[in-house]
């Protein structure tokens, strides 16, 4: 079984891709789509050139459009989405392809990071994404799955995410989502498989309006029916733990909601 890493950057963080490569080993190889949001002049390191690693250009911003322009490149057995600051070690990486051998029924197998400061919470046992523990989210860099099972079905939704217009936020759980309306089996691990030197999940952007936007559409596309006494629920929340002002966490979610229905080509 392969296992290609599928590394998004920007600009200048193609300089960043290779501290992130190990020695070569048969069956593991790199993926990077290098996003240019200007017209500069930048050389691909020589470093990069590598029989194990692939780099595809893509024009404009949008990091839900940098994924999918991985997912359409990708050729390995086993995907795992990553960003480039991200760090492995190859006993982590024979964890995925371990996990998916044992695991033949898996579709999509979410893991966990470790990174600086991150106080994430991970439930220390198993379980199918149909239904997340209280205070669980997937994080893009945990998402790992078989491509056949992905590749030409399932994609991020470029209207969520950095880099989008308005909803800087979402895209995992939509794909994750969207996974699930189709049929795919995706079950959370509690293995870590990775080290983020510099966090940009979106906790780290809950003071954010579009951030906020995004949670108030996604409680509007998949909690219709409880979305306002989930926005005072979340909103409470972050001000407990993130310190978001109550009523601009609600103003903002209030806002997502409205722009979601009044947009409903985004989704």
């Amino acid at each position: 079984m392969t296992l290609e890493i599928l590394i998004c950057t920007l600009d200048e963080g193609i300089m960043q891709i290779a501290p992130m490569l190990l020695p070569q080993r048969e069956g593991i190889s790199y993926l990077v789509s290098w996003q240019h949001s200007e017209d500069k002049a930048l050389a691909l390191p020589e470093e990069l050139r590598r029989d194990d690693v692939r780099v595809f250009d893509l024009a404009g911003r949008g990091l839900s459009r940098n994924r999918n322009n991985c997912l359409r490149h990708a050729t390995a057995d086993v995907c795992l989405i990553a960003d480039d600051d991200c760090r492995y070690t190859h006993e982590r990486l024979q964890a995925i392809i371990d996990t998916f051998e044992n695991n033949p029924q898996v579709d999509i197998a979410t893991f966990q990071f470790e990174g600086e400061g991150s106080n994430k919470y991970y439930p220390p046992y198993s379980f199918n994404l149909s239904s997340f523990p209280k205070g669980y989210f997937v994080s893009s860099i945990e998402i790992s799955f078989r491509r056949e099972s992905i590749q030409g079905k399932i994609c991020f939704n470029e209207h969520f995410g950095l880099g989008a217009q308005v909803l800087l936020c979402g895209e995992e759980h939509i794909f994750i989502q969207d996974a699930l309306a189709n049929g795919l089996t995706c079950r959370f691990f509690p293995i870590t498989v990775v080290r983020e030197n510099d966090s940009t999940i979106c906790v780290a952007r809950d003071n954010e309006p579009g951030t906020l936007m995004a949670h108030g559409a996604l409680l509007h596309l998949y909690h219709p029916k409880t979305q306002y006494l989930r926005i005072i629920a979340k909103s409470y929340r972050l001000w407990r733990k993130r310190n978001v002002p109550f009523f601009k966490a609600t103003r903002h979610m209030n806002n997502g909601i409205k722009y979601i229905k009044s947009h409903p080509e985004q989704v």
